[in-house]
């Protein structure tokens, strides 16, 4: 039996309370406990235990059920140090992964947004006279990204994630050519609905994929170029499409995203490589020259792999139940989710209020996006550093040993701007000040929202243990807010004005933003401990 074995027998203490607050793989806590034996150098001298690993590899699977039996699975297969496991790749196929992944992010949610400016002429070319329907065919696409990953994010738990990133952005390709040839206004909603579907793939199974390559404590620029692409692309979305929609039809807005999806695909298939460690280890399995002998060593992969539909039904109903049964997802996810109701409620008000305002035409007026770009790209870059630096500083002062209540400090930070930026916008706005104004505050705006939204996306996949779940169940509500809030968008700012409208805006933004954050800080490994879909165990300090 080898050491590692021989510590497991001789440790008293379950697996269910070994050490772990990663999302992907188990650790094994290699403690100073005086049950277990001490290791050994390669010339046979004795050494002290060490304590647990902080090196690539070492986490946990999402997939089997049965932790004990995956843990010792994986130190037979000393999988922690595998080179196959992705935790353990070279940095530069690390980066390209996180490149293609935030590749694919990024096109589907141009497709969410990049028709925004030519909205005017989509209502005269199909003779739409409603303001709630003509808003539906920029937002239903929302509403389908709100319900698909509820079932894509399990599927890439169960078969792998490079798949569902590939399939999905063709059929993105593909719907994006049938909205560009609709005949009528039920088929551009089928087919944006449908497009909506297929592109929340990589939203869905980003945030894991990102789990699976980076520990804790390196994933935070990764998570930032992840996460950039859902807020980036609805910004160079407006902006390009403003201009192709005036020269050449909107017909040709929906042309570009397909060759976009198609330049992506070209990219992607060829050198994504799986990340997701139990598929990886079964893959290799089945592909052994005794694959039957292979599989017999794998029994907890082979039984989560064995019964589709009961496996299929589990995964399914995870992200629901997360969202609804976790305090800390609930909270989290109502929170993102508002701010990007805010932020579509913004893309579906801004082409008619500069339009009306300021005379700015569909080209022109695309660039009136440019100042949520710009906070997303200062935010990026800040958020990341900024965030990074507080983690490891206050987990240096936790014996090197870093919770998700860490992640609380930056999200404070990036809260207090998102009401700021909406008081700047909206009396700007109604003051009919210089255009520079509005555009402003809407990049104070984006600035506080992005540096939010990358501490509630690490403190998720950090806390759980199915990461690509919790990330899904986080986007149900925030799609959901994304397809509601420019329903009723201009009917509150007939009434309110954009001033007043804004400013409730704001008024909730502080409530939630504040107290909130506060709440987690002091209660968060409370609530993790009480909840079994969290990642509560213990790391060794």
């Amino acid at each position: 039996m080898s050491d590692e074995k021989a510590m497991i027998a001789a440790n008293d203490t379950p697996f269910s309370n070994l050490a772990s607050t990663n999302s992907s793989r188990t650790h094994i806590d290699r403690t100073s406990d005086s049950k277990a034996p001490s290791s050994h150098s390669p010339d046979g001298d004795s050494m002290p235990p060490t304590k647990e690993h902080h090196l690539p590899g070492h986490g946990e699977s999402a997939l089997p059920e049965d932790k004990e039996g995956e843990a010792i699975e994986n130190v037979e297969d000393d999988w922690e140090d595998d080179p196959e496991n992705a935790r353990n790749w070279p940095a530069a196929k690390k980066w390209t992964t996180v490149a293609i992944v935030s590749f694919y992010t990024f096109c589907s949610p141009l497709a969410s947004s990049m028709m925004a400016p030519g909205i005017p002429e989509i209502a005269i070319r199909y003779g739409i006279t409603n303001s709630t329907v003509i808003a539906l065919t920029l937002c239903i696409f929302l509403l389908s990204f709100a319900i698909a990953p509820l079932i894509l994010a399990p599927l890439s738990e169960m078969y792998g994630r490079t798949w569902v990133f590939h399939l999905g952005n063709l059929f993105t390709m593909a719907f994006s050519f049938g909205c560009a040839f609709a005949p009528n206004t039920g088929s551009l909603l089928a087919f944006r609905f449908l497009s909506g579907c297929s592109g929340s793939a990589p939203i869905a199974c980003g945030g894991g994929s990102v789990g699976d390559l980076f520990a804790e404590k390196d994933r935070a620029l990764a998570m930032a170029l992840f996460s950039l692409g859902p807020l980036i692309g609805p910004i160079v979305g407006p902006i390009a499409g403003g201009f192709i929609a005036q020269e050449v039809g909107i017909k040709w807005v929906f042309i570009v995203i397909a060759i976009l999806c198609g330049i992506a695909s070209c990219i992607g298939i060829p050198f994504l490589r799986e990340t997701y460690g139990p598929v990886i280890r079964l893959r290799r399995a089945q592909k052994s020259s005794d694959p039957e002998v292979a599989e017999k060593m794998h029994p907890h992969l082979q039984q989560a792999h064995g019964n589709k539909l009961h496996v299929l039904w589990e995964n399914l109903e995870r992200p629901v139940t997360m969202l609804f049964k976790s305090l800390i997802c609930f909270i989290l996810s109502l929170y993102m989710a508002f701010m990007y109701g805010i932020f579509y409620l913004m893309f579906a008000t801004f082409a008619e209020f500069f339009a009306k305002t300021y005379g700015f035409k569909a080209g022109v007026g695309g660039l009136a996006y440019l100042g949520l770009g710009v906070g997303f790209l200062l935010a990026t870059g800040v958020g990341a550093k900024a965030g990074n630096g507080i983690y490891l500083k206050l987990a240096a002062k936790n014996g090197g040993v870093g919770t998700p209540e860490m992640r609380v400090p930056a999200l404070v930070f990036g809260s207090f701007f998102v009401p700021v930026g909406l008081f700047w916008y909206g009396w700007s706005a109604q003051a009919k000040l210089h255009w520079i104004m509005p555009i402003i505050g809407s990049g104070i705006f984006g600035f506080g929202m992005m540096t939010t939204f990358l501490p509630i996306q690490l403190y998720l996949v950090d806390s759980f243990e199915f990461a690509a779940s919790a990330v899904a169940a986080s986007s149900l509500f925030r799609s959901l807010l994304g397809f509601a809030f420019p329903l009723f968008g201009k009917q509150m700012f007939d009434a309110l004005g954009l001033g007043g409208g804004n400013s409730l805006l704001g008024g909730l933004a502080i409530v939630l933003g504040i107290p909130f954050p506060i709440f987690l800080w002091y209660k968060g490994a409370a609530l993790r401990a009480r909840n079994p879909l969290t990642a509560t165990r213990a790391k060794a300090a």
